[in-house]
C-alpha cells in the first residue's frame, strides 16, 4: 500500500501501490504544464468519513511513498482514463477500494 502525503498534514492518503504510480504520473504531467486541477476518491470501509477532495497545484507540496521496493508496471490504459479524468471540471477521481481489492489478489498471487 502506498501513501500520498499532502500539504503540511502528517496523515497520508492510503492508495494502492499499482494506482499511486499512476496518479503520479498523471500529477507530474499536470503540475509540469502549471495546471491545477481536483483529486477525489471515496474513504474505504475500515476508515471514518465519506470522501474526500483535494485542490492539487505547485505550491502544495506532495510526497509519495510506496510499499514496495520494485516499481510498478503503467498501464497505458488507466494512465490514459487517469489523465482525461484530471482534465475534466469533475477533477481526478481513484476509487481505492477496486483497486485495494486487485493489489491484494495480486500481492497474494506473488511468491513469498
Amino acid at each position: 500500500m502506498g501513501l500520498l502525503f499532502y500539504g503540511s498534514s502528517e496523515r497520508p492518503i492510503r492508495i494502492p501501490d499499482r494506482v499511486l504510480a499512476h496518479v503520479k504520473v498523471v500529477i507530474a504531467t499536470k503540475l509540469r504544464r502549471g495546471e491545477s486541477f481536483t483529486m477525489s476518491w471515496r474513504h474505504p470501509d475500515d476508515e471514518e468519513g465519506g470522501r474526500s477532495t483535494i485542490w492539487i497545484q505547485p505550491s502544495i507540496p506532495l510526497r509519495f511513498v510506496f510499499g514496495s521496493i520494485e516499481p510498478e508496471m503503467l498501464d497505458p490504459a488507466l494512465l490514459q482514463s487517469f489523465a482525461n479524468s484530471a482534465n475534466s471540471s469533475s477533477g481526478l477521481t481513484i476509487d481505492i477500494d477496486a483497486d485495494a481489492s486487485a493489489d491484494a489478489a495480486r500481492s497474494s498471487s506473488r511468491p513469498a
